[in-house]
């Protein structure tokens, strides 16, 4: 998709810094030579829209052999994006999905009443140097799917609409935003997209949605005259009509949000849900290990190990 009239660099930049109503300043956590950093679940902010895990993991830089391996784990109540901007990962799920996602793609799993799954690094990029640098997040459910049966999508760089005018380029990965759709189903309202700007360029934040944020993954943003770096994610006011322009060395930016829940959602280790006795359902049933005769059951290709729940 080319020009949009709303990504026009004309549109009004009125806002006040009073409309971000949550600043965000991601927990860092070392992993041996391996960062992440979390934004969401914060202790000021659980959700934006039906976002409420935001991870990025990297970037970082691994020999030839290594790689990343999270075993087989659970998840209920909750749909998982694998988005990268270097590296790749090996999907396997108990759906029988088994991909590879690279950048730019999509990995869309929905485990509703359960599922699980492993992330590993390829064999073919542990044949020498690789790198990884990409952000995980989890959307909840709404009621209505919470118990649906797991699914996955995959949907390659080149069937997710981008919209483009000079020097601003969005990649849409879930949901709808500037008159675009993208291909994965959704079960509540949803925008999610990779946003590239050159320096001084300006972007209009949607619309139509109740809930919207920011992340910035590179570079720095600029709300109402002040200066915002990477690694920082902005909640907005509802409502306010939003323009971010791109600080002295441009940006790249996940915008992300959708519509409110209706009320909170409990987490506990990797199962979200309406419902502690939906949690505690599934921490039984992992901790049984009975797979294929409940609502949990090993990937077909990956089952000779798995993460035990924490006690």
């Amino acid at each position: 998709m080319s020009w949009n009239p709303a990504l026009d660099p004309g549109c009004p930049d009125d806002v006040g810094i009073d409309a971000i109503e949550t600043l965000i300043i991601p927990r860092a956590r070392d992993l041996g030579g391996f960062e992440v950093r979390r934004a969401l679940p914060a202790p000021q902010r659980q959700m934006v829209g039906p976002f409420i895990f935001f991870d990025q993991a990297g970037p970082a830089e691994l020999l030839t052999g290594q790689g990343v391996d999270v075993r087989p784990h659970p998840h209920i109540g909750l749909g998982t994006v694998t988005y990268l901007f270097r590296g790749d990962f090996h999907h396997r799920d108990s759906t029988g999905a088994n991909q590879i996602i690279r950048p730019g793609a999509l990995n869309w799993m929905v485990a509703g009443r359960g599922v699980s799954h492993s992330e590993r690094t390829s064999a073919m990029a542990r044949t020498g140097p690789n790198s990884l640098f990409g952000i995980q997040t989890w959307l909840a459910l709404p009621d209505h799917a919470e118990d649906m049966a797991p699914l996955f999508e995959h949907h390659g760089k080149d069937t997710l609409p981008m919209i483009e005018d000079e020097g601003v380029s969005v990649r849409l990965i879930l949901g709808d935003a500037y008159g675009a759709k993208a291909p994965a189903q959704m079960y509540s309202e949803t925008f999610y997209a990779d946003v590239t700007l050159e320096t001084g360029r300006r972007l209009p934040l949607p619309d139509n949605h109740e809930d919207r944020g920011i992340y910035v993954v590179d570079g720095s943003i600029l709300v109402a005259g002040q200066e915002f770096a990477a690694g920082r994610m902005m909640v907005f006011r509802p409502g306010d009509r939003i323009t971010v322009a791109a600080g002295d060395r441009g940006a790249r930016l996940m915008i992300l949000g959708g519509a409110t829940f209706s009320g909170p959602r409990y987490i506990w280790w990797n199962f979200v849900a309406s419902s502690r006795e939906r949690i505690e359902e599934a921490k039984t049933a992992w901790r049984e290990e009975r797979w294929g005769e409940g609502n949990f059951d090993l990937p077909p290709d990956d089952r000779n190990e798995h993460i035990p729940a924490p006690e």
